[in-house]
């Protein structure tokens, strides 16, 4: 069974307006479907959100696959609940923040349904997605959007951006298990690893599965694809400190503000960091599927 669920969410611009300014983003309802398996709960479930280019088909593949399995899914549309199509080429229109706060907002939605048992709800994302998934374990975030103390019970980001830093290491002690293609160069895995490096001394249970030979979006079927105009991720990082203020290196000895709409854009006309590669991998699709449906049925366990 599905239904079009409608929630009450907002849109801060930034992770920094979570932080400090969560109060003044703009309020607005966003929609999702719901996806309930056979019988009547209370089920486990799964908040899942898209990439940057919105639902694809190999996104609800793995649905399909998770509802079978007994789980609920709830698949929200941050994009054209702001009348959005696709980000690849901005990032602005909808950000991570964004698309976070529609997370959790989704959560203490959830909590409410009589057939859900929001403590066994885990969060899912691709690409874009898989950041907000990524980073919703981390706590001063979780803190400002659920106050309750309610939180994802675990975090598959598939081909997350790993590349914010935050000078605070307080992280959910729920397990993280990513999903990244070696050779990915829109969300490279090296920031992954160096993300682990950090946060694992501070006790986050994370791992990561390597798909050998995969670029973005292995877990498709589609043909290989160059995507010129595509903002990426570099070599550069995005760093967070004790107040929230975001900055980033652009270049060597020249950092700038991360935090306002026009920085934002100000930092890419000068980085111009563009152009990728997208390309299903049949092996790594398959594995993936099996992967993923064991790790949430797993973790989402009574």
């Amino acid at each position: 069974m599905s239904e079009k669920i409608f929630f009450n969410s907002s849109s801060p611009f930034e992770l920094y307006h979570i932080l400090n300014h969560l109060d003044a983003a703009p309020k607005h309802q966003v929609f999702g479907r719901l996806h309930l398996p056979s019988g009547q709960g209370p089920f486990a479930c799964v908040v899942a959100l898209h990439g940057s280019k919105g639902w694809a088909d190999h996104h609800d593949d793995h649905v399909a696959i998770w509802v079978e399995a007994g789980l609920a899914v709830f698949q929200i549309d941050c994009f054209e609940s702001r009348e959005v199509e696709n980000v690849v080429t901005d990032q602005i229109r909808v950000t991570h923040a964004m698309m976070t706060a529609d997370a959790f907002n989704a959560l203490n939605w959830l909590a409410n349904h009589p057939q859900i048992d929001e403590t066994r709800t885990a969060i899912t994302g691709w690409s874009l997605g898989g950041t907000v998934s990524l980073y919703a374990a981390w706590e001063p975030i979780a803190a400002a959007l659920s106050p309750s103390g309610l939180r994802f019970a675990a975090h598959l980001p598939f081909y997350p951006g790993a590349h914010i830093r935050p000078e605070i290491q307080d992280w959910s002690s729920a397990p993280i298990q990513i999903m990244h293609g070696t050779i990915d160069d829109w969300t490279p895995i090296k920031f992954v690893y160096d993300f682990i490096k950090i946060v694992s001394p501070h006790g986050v249970n994370i791992e990561v599965e390597e798909i050998e030979g995969a670029h973005h979006s292995f877990d498709s079927e589609k043909p290989l694809e160059w995507l010129a105009d595509a903002i990426i991720l570099d070599y550069r990082t995005v760093e967070i400190d004790a107040d929230g203020n975001m900055s980033a290196e652009i270049e060597p000895g020249m950092r700038l503000p991360m935090n306002e709409p026009m920085e934002r854009y100000s930092a890419f006309m000068i980085a111009q960091n563009v152009g990728c590669h997208a390309k299903g991998h049949p092996e790594g699709r398959a594995h993936a599927h099996k992967f993923a449906k064991n790790f949430l049925l797993n973790s989402l366990e009574k």
